[in-house]
């Protein structure tokens, strides 16, 4: 019986040689890479169904991820479990797919059991496996060779190595595929519209600027107190100064005002036009707004007026804005 580690030492050690087995298992994996691998990514790019994933026990789950993340990358994929694809789910898989069956051993029963089956289907087979004799490796049109030198289990029995290993090969090809298709972080982001990644790079200027009556404007005529009044109605911290044809004069934020204080002027007397910042940086409504973000930390200013194609002013947005859309 193995004696239980006890000690920080002991359990730092453990830890740390599993990372050890698990990293070298990978790390391997990269110089056993050949044109097996290859023709598997174009299989995959020449399949004109799905790809459908499959594996037991632990392959299973780490089957899921890489369905998982072949259909959020440009690949359609689903996993069946094999055990239910015996009881009726065989028919989510059609002669137009590439079926993908992992088994560290390559003689898991239930997949073995339907390989005949995807074969009679005219689907395509790719194993991927710790054993390359086995009968899933035999049988398999391609097959992507997963062993490991070692588990990481003391026992060398729990899969852990072996996981990890076929995860890595998953991961591989799914970075393959999004690479041969041209697939975008923009892409991504269509596939992850609820997430971060989404909110950062679909969301456009238009879409959090506000315009309108919400949009603050005053003429080049207005009075220091006529422009404070505006910019407290519309609570942007700033107020767009706007000439008679619509052309963008100058702009006058919480910033102006506090240089002005500081510089003594005479508020009382003077108008906004002396006041205003002339040729004020702007963004295109078009504009993303992650991009709208980067310009805004560049130049270290809090709010940003939006313009349109021919540079009219059309709307505002500060960080606030962009805050609570959860671009920042």
């Amino acid at each position: 019986m193995t004696s239980p580690a006890n000690t920080s030492e002991q359990i730092l050690a453990i830890a740390r040689r599993t990372l050890e087995i698990e990293a070298s298992a990978v790390t391997a994996l990269g110089a056993r890479l050949d044109g097996a691998f290859v023709s598997a990514v174009q299989m995959i790019l020449d399949c004109r169904g799905r790809v459908v994933v499959s594996g037991m026990g632990k392959s299973g789950h780490i089957g899921s991820k890489i369905a998982a993340s072949l259909a959020s990358t440009g690949t359609p994929a689903f996993f069946v479990h094999p055990a239910e694809a015996s009881h009726g789910d065989l028919g989510m898989i059609t002669g137009d797919d590439v079926v993908i069956a992992l088994s560290n051993s390559g003689e898991s029963a239930e997949l073995v059991a339907i390989v005949p089956l995807i074969k009679r289907r005219g689907a395509k087979l790719i194993g991927m496996t710790g054993n390359p004799a086995s009968t899933l490796g035999r049988e398999a049109d391609l097959h992507l060779d997963a062993s490991v030198a070692t588990e990481a289990c003391p026992h060398n029995l729990a899969p852990t190595a072996s996981t990890t290993a076929a995860l890595a090969l998953g991961d591989a090809l799914v970075v393959a595929l999004l690479s041969a298709r041209g697939f975008t972080a923009e892409d991504f982001a269509r596939t992850h519209p609820g997430g971060s990644l989404g909110r950062r790079l679909l969301v456009h200027v238009r879409d959090l600027m506000h315009s309108g009556e919400a949009l603050p404007v005053v003429p080049p005529t207005a009075s220091l107190k006529e422009a404070l009044l505006e910019m407290t109605r519309k609570g942007l911290g700033m107020t767009a100064v706007v000439d008679a044809d619509g052309r963008l004069a100058g702009v006058f934020t919480d910033g102006d005002l506090r240089r002005c204080l500081d510089r003594g002027l005479d508020l009382q007397g003077s108008g906004i036009a002396e006041l205003m910042t002339r040729n004020p940086f702007t963004v295109a409504q078009d504009a993303l707004a992650a991009e709208a973000v980067r310009l805004m930390e560049e130049r270290k200013i809090n709010g940003v007026l939006a313009v349109d194609g021919e540079g009219r002013l059309v709307g505002a947005l500060n960080m606030h804005d962009l805050l609570r859309a959860g671009v920042v």
